[in-house]
């Protein structure tokens, strides 16, 4: 019969600091005064933790409610509390009647996280799935600006991708993609050409690496010649600018991405809370 793991160790507030009440656990200030942080944000802590090993891949059921709690030694309800902080994060993904899961980009409504082009005049179902050409693929050296962005040294080695996604056969987005060498070992353009799904499912299944938040930048320019070549308009057409940085666990950065987009047909759309 295969064990789990051993538990990792988790004090209790009492124990560490009497006076902080049950809700809170220990640790230090930027001031090096006590701080505390509610035990259910330790739970999401010690559950990040088990994610980020690998203990549970992408599309997982991971242990119960009840299962965790007697892991951790913690109530029922403060498990739940961290998984739905997990769940609103988009890193595990509840299923009524079945338990709750590890997220993948594998699943339609988790590619839409980091796609937000909609189409004007019909749903994303009826316009249906994107077809990706690659039209460049090389391994360099990082340049002073990809490293930083990525937070690597100039020259450690990256990977670089140029490609064309068009819906309905209209080249709708032009991408460059830079990267990390090291945690992508292996990649080929071959691996990427013959992948018709999202990047994102690509990388978590076959190189373990998830894309799990991601910052973006977006302004309005001007296409130059070859931006408007390539998608099919002509020179000084308005394109939104999409700069997106892709993080793993520990807010690690794994994609640098730039993209174009034509806004004639489609429109960028975000919803807020």
């Amino acid at each position: 019969m295969v064990q789990n793991p051993p538990a990792p160790s988790l004090k209790t507030p009492e124990l560490d600091y009497p006076n902080s009440g049950s809700d809170a656990g220990a640790g230090l200030s930027s001031s090096g005064t006590p701080a505390f942080s509610p035990l259910y944000q330790q739970i999401k802590g010690l559950i990040l933790q088990s994610l980020q090993a690998g203990e549970w891949k992408p599309g997982d059921l991971i242990p119960s409610e009840l299962e965790l709690a007697g892991r951790f030694r913690v109530s029922q309800g403060t498990v739940r509390k961290a998984i739905d902080e997990l769940s609103a994060d988009n890193l595990l993904v509840r299923r009524q009647g079945k338990g709750t899961f590890v997220a993948t980009h594998s699943e339609q409504q988790v590619q839409y996280r980091f796609l937000r082009l909609e189409p004007d005049s019909c749903n994303r179902d009826t316009q249906g799935p994107a077809a990706r050409q690659i039209l460049d693929f090389r391994r360099l050296r990082a340049p002073a600006e990809i490293a930083r962005m990525l937070g690597l040294r100039s020259g450690d080695p990256v990977f670089e991708v140029r490609r064309v996604l068009s819906f309905q056969g209209l080249p709708t987005i032009l991408e460059d993609l830079w990267l990390p060498g090291n945690p992508f070992k292996g990649l080929s353009l071959e691996t990427l050409a013959n992948h018709q799904g999202a990047m994102y499912a690509l990388f978590e299944r076959q190189f373990g690496v998830r894309m799990v938040r991601a910052d973006e930048k977006l302004k309005a320019v001007a296409a130059d010649a070859e931006s408007a070549e390539t998608l099919g308009v002509a020179t000084g057409f308005p394109l939104l600018s999409v700069e997106r940085v892709a993080y793993t666990y520990n807010d690690t950065p794994m994609e640098y991405r730039r993209g174009l987009y034509r806004t004639d047909k489609h429109h960028y759309h975000n919803e807020l809370s």
